[in-house]
């Protein structure tokens, strides 16, 4: 499928309603069609993967063909270039999730990527890999404990930024690793205590909230009855 067949496709499923909504998110109405993402994954069923297209739709800049960039992109094309060039590029939390989830965890370069994006300066880039964490912590089944356990120091470090975006991020990963086995939900717990003694304003948030959910009835009994 050519890019203007693309596009025309967004435009005739664009909702003017939608893109005011997007605007009070900080998405600029300008670069938006507004068309959700279950809507998106359905026209990204149809083009299937590719991932020249994928590179154009995210060149477009509107924030509905970034998001689709993402769905259709092949990951064993992607570079780390590319990774970097569009986690600098992003604009909005969801673009940086949306990314991660469908394409970067997929790549050769997710958990590289951690590493080297947890301790940068800017608020997207630096979510994206928490974003990462949370995001391998539920599809990535075939990694051992050590895995998670291994990236315990980056989620104290991030414990400490107070930019909502960012510690939402970090609260997100410290959850989803809690919940993907008992040990590590123990472990997790341990963490989240750790992160308590050193009172500060967003470590406080992000433990308490995981405390919540991971000490939770619901949780506590996933593990029981296995």
């Amino acid at each position: 499928m050519q890019l203007d067949e693309v596009l025309g496709i967004l435009e005739k499923e664009g909702n003017p309603d939608d893109v005011k909504g997007m605007a009070r998110f900080g998405i600029n109405p300008d670069k938006a069609y507004g068309i959700r993402v279950p809507v998106l994954r359905k026209i990204a069923k149809t083009i299937g993967k590719d991932h020249e297209l994928a590179i154009e739709l995210w060149n477009y800049g509107y924030h509905d063909t970034k998001l689709l960039a993402t769905m259709i992109d092949d990951p064993t094309k992607v570079t780390s270039e590319q990774i970097n060039k569009w986690a600098y590029s992003f604009e909005t939390w969801d673009q940086c999730d949306q990314a991660c989830s469908n394409l970067f965890r997929k790549t050769r370069y997710a958990y590289p990527k951690i590493h080297e994006f947890y301790d940068k300066e800017e608020e997207f880039v630096k979510r994206t890999a928490y974003s990462l964490i949370a995001t391998l912590a539920v599809h990535d089944k075939k990694a051992c404990d050590d895995v998670f356990i291994n990236l315990f120091p980056i989620i104290i470090s991030g414990s400490s930024d107070e930019r909502n975006f960012v510690k939402k991020a970090v609260n997100w990963s410290l959850r989803q690793i809690g919940k993907r086995n008992k040990i590590l939900n123990q472990k997790s717990i341990l963490l989240a205590e750790e992160i308590l003694k050193l009172d500060t304003i967003s470590g406080n948030w992000i433990a308490h909230d995981a405390l919540r959910e991971l000490k939770s009835e619901k949780v506590q009994k996933k593990f029981k009855d296995k």
